[in-house]
């Protein structure tokens, strides 16, 4: 068993964005077809395969407003997915990139100052398990490192 886990958005938000739920502004999410290069599912944790429907949408991974609760586009299977399974290995579909964005957020879901770094790949999952081993942290964010866009959370396994 591992330290830490990639946890994909849950599956009742993706199910309710997939059945035509409107997104995080209010609009109803994008359909468009994949060209099958750079276009991850946050639910499945896949990429979204050339010639597939996704869906295109602003999301808020937070569960109040608050300052803090950022809020930015994200991609989805246009049809049913199986969630990503909880794991402390790196999901394939980020093993192309070279470097992400980990910020640590409170139990209140706000920004733990100081805790945001730009992280090579290679270092995401030290750096995460030396982040979660502060009391004060509750969850970690994984971001784009060139576009700030949500990933996945990390969490302690």
């Amino acid at each position: 068993m591992g330290l830490i886990k990639f946890v994909a958005i849950p599956t009742e938000e993706a199910r309710a964005l997939q059945g035509g739920e409107r997104d995080a502004y209010g609009n109803p999410p994008e359909r468009l077809i994949s060209d099958g290069d750079g276009v991850p599912c946050r639910h499945c944790l896949h990429n979204v395969q050339a010639g597939k429907p996704y869906l295109a949408l602003a999301y808020r991974p937070f569960p109040h407003l608050q300052p803090y609760a950022e809020t930015g586009p994200i991609f989805l299977c246009a049809e049913e997915c199986a969630r990503a399974e909880e794991s402390d290995v790196m999901p394939e579909m980020f093993r192309a990139s070279t470097e992400f964005l980990l910020r640590a957020y409170g139990y209140d879901d706000r920004i733990l100052y100081g805790t945001g770094a730009v992280t090579p790949k290679q270092l995401v999952c030290t750096h995460s398990h030396e982040l979660l081993q502060r009391p004060d942290v509750a969850y970690l964010h994984l971001r784009s490192g060139r576009y700030n866009c949500y990933q996945c959370r990390i969490e302690r396994a």
